[in-house]
């Protein structure tokens, strides 16, 4: 700007004047603050939808988030189980109230370890908890040792005798655990336990064996199982939440893949996982599969896994990390404090505080105050609508300064100096930047129109911010480029001062950006106050001759207004015929060019 103001002859001092002017005007002045405003916005509107947000940045990850793994138990269902079904040891299945069932049922409920050795106490273990509830009071069985369940054995067993009778072990766990260590075990006991567990129950396997003479029930119970008589199955299953498949259903929806890790066998976990929501071809990997692969492996593997069946506590924390390491964008739902780590690992984690633990809670990002989790696509949506308020923000504030310095470049090899000044490219920033970004920036999913509420609807990726934003910055310059240029020189051509087509072109740049905002986001009420507050306020200090001379301004009559109007209208027009003119010459470039001759090497 200096350098073609000094080639037109322009003094030295009015030269760098106009140099300054641009320098001001390419400043934006709100950029700072655009998204942190814009954090803090989305995530009041959380905390009234039940969402508390312990770390605003993270609302940027959840608008990017791909992939979100649930723990199952006490997070997509209520963690209380009920013993529904029971196999003898012939194969033939009854319901758990039965009575030819009660023979199993008591054996697995003798096997429940108790929390002191007189067998009074209760256990805290789920399972153990609904097979005492089905199997009731047993005043004959008096327990001598217990051995807790543990995930990395895969069963409980415990050491007692009747009224009179011989110790006995009694032993319940993973089917896969507890058939191999039975002697004589019937042809039909495993193709029992996979058809039970294909209808979506948790199956234990149930068996017993009496101690021999000098055996002491403690070494026993440390010892490898074997020898074991095959008693029945025991089916077991956990109540979904009602609001679960509504939550995985609005998830897949939003492109967002959801990931249960459990327990379960697999294909009790692929079962449970379709009454949740989950396809019917859902992927299954096991904790076994992953224990077993190295780091690349288990990523590979992981990338587009549905269901993680047969994962320990402490191999949640090695899904996330390999997601992750496959490139997803992670969340990680979870209540129990064997969840925090993955909690903590994971881009966004998620505690529930209505029946979490303090671990999991402390560890999260986002907390949920409610028992109702169908929040989470709240949060979804309000994650994306924020890229997207910050990507309309920042267009708002380049493109708009992008276009206020086109329009002094023209206007300087037009008229020999820069049509505004810096106080004027101060007052155009004030007006156009700081109010209405803001207002785009803080605007909530409601407000948005009906187009920008269905692109929150579709999966985010960081092209948000690549092209799309590109190119809405350059329409925004070239229209308010337009804007200015068409007004200044219609005060140039009109009988007037050259204060008066400055005037013209200062309320053109504001009135072209307001309009383009005002256009942008209709939807909302706050950009409308704004955007009209702000084209008042402009008008009333152009139309007062104090705070007009004070910013090298002169008020306007009807002829002038009247072209600010049309300049205005002009440059709206202008903007949108500018995507079907890029559109003409990308297409037609190509083949032009292909006529062009090519100069010899």
């Amino acid at each position: 700007m200096t350098g073609l103001s000094l080639l037109r002859g322009a003094p030295i001092r009015q030269a760098v004047s106009g140099g300054v002017s641009v320098a001001v005007a390419a400043v934006p002045e709100g950029l700072p603050l655009v998204a942190t405003v814009a954090q803090l916005a989305a995530a009041r509107r959380l905390s009234r939808r039940g969402m508390l947000v312990r770390t605003p940045r993270t609302l940027e990850a959840l608008g990017r988030m791909d992939t979100i793994c649930f723990d199952k138990t006490g997070t997509l269902t209520e963690n209380k189980l009920r013993l529904k079904k029971v196999s003898t040891a012939d194969g033939t299945v009854y319901k758990a109230a039965e009575p030819e069932a009660a023979d199993v049922v008591r054996t697995a409920a003798r096997a429940c370890p108790r929390l002191n050795g007189d067998g009074g106490g209760r256990p805290t273990h789920a399972t153990d908890e609904a097979v005492l509830d089905a199997a009731g009071d047993d005043p004959a069985w008096t327990q001598v040792e217990g051995l807790p369940f543990e995930t990395s054995r895969g069963y409980a067993a415990a050491v007692g005798r009747e009224a009179d009778g011989a110790p006995v072990l009694v032993v319940k766990g993973a089917p896969e655990t507890v058939l191999p260590a039975c002697a004589g075990l019937p042809d039909g006991a495993s193709r029992t336990a996979h058809d039970l567990a294909r209808a979506g129950l948790r199956i234990i396997a149930v068996a017993k064996r009496p101690l021999a003479g000098g055996e002491d029930p403690g070494e026993v119970l440390e010892q490898p199982l074997a020898g074991l008589e095959f008693t029945g199955l025991v089916a077991l299953a956990d109540v979904a939440r009602e609001t679960s498949p509504a939550l995985v259903r609005g998830l897949r929806e939003a492109g967002v893949r959801p990931v249960v890790l459990t327990g379960d066998h697999p294909q009790t976990a692929r079962a449970i996982a379709a009454d949740l929501g989950w396809p019917e071809d859902a992927v299954v990997v096991t904790g076994d599969e992953l224990a077993a692969a190295d780091r690349t492996a288990r990523s590979r593997m992981l990338r587009d896994a549905d269901v993680v069946a047969r994962v320990a506590p402490e191999q949640k924390l090695q899904v996330v990390e390999s997601l992750r390491d496959a490139g997803r964008v992670v969340g990680m739902v979870g209540d129990g404090a064997n969840d925090a780590a993955a909690i903590r690992a994971a881009d966004i984690g998620v505690g529930i505080n209505a029946r979490g633990s303090a671990a999991a809670r402390n560890a999260a990002d986002l907390v949920v105050t409610g028992d109702d989790l169908l929040v989470l696509t709240e949060a979804v949506r309000e994650g994306r609508a924020l890229w997207h308020s910050v990507a309309d923000a920042i267009a708002i504030l380049i493109g708009g300064n992008a276009g206020e310095v086109g329009f002094g470049i023209v206007g300087t090899v037009l008229g020999g100096s820069a049509p505004l000044s810096t106080r004027q490219m101060l007052l155009v920033n004030l007006f156009t930047d700081l109010f209405p970004a803001m207002a785009v920036a803080v605007t909530s999913v409601e407000d948005a129109d009906d187009d920008a509420t269905a692109a929150t609807d579709a999966p985010l990726g960081t092209a948000v911010l690549g092209e799309p934003l590109i190119r809405q910055i350059r329409h925004r310059a070239l229209t308010t480029c337009l804007g200015a240029t068409v007004a200044w020189l219609f005060g140039r051509f009109t009988p007037g001062t050259a204060r008066r087509s400055t005037t013209m072109a200062l309320c053109a740049v504001v009135g072209t950006q307001l309009a383009q905002t005002l256009a942008d986001r209709r939807g909302s009420r706050l950009v409308q106050v704004t955007s009209l507050g702000s084209a008042a306020a402009l008008v009333a200090l152009v139309q007062t001759p104090v705070a007009s001379n004070l910013f090298g301004c002169t008020p306007l009559g009807p002829l002038a207004w009247a072209g600010v109007a049309l300049a205005i209208t002009l440059a709206l027009a202008g903007q949108r015929a500018v995507p079907h003119v890029e559109e003409a010459v990308t297409k037609w470039w190509p083949k032009l060019a292909d006529r062009l001759p090519v100069p010899a090497t």
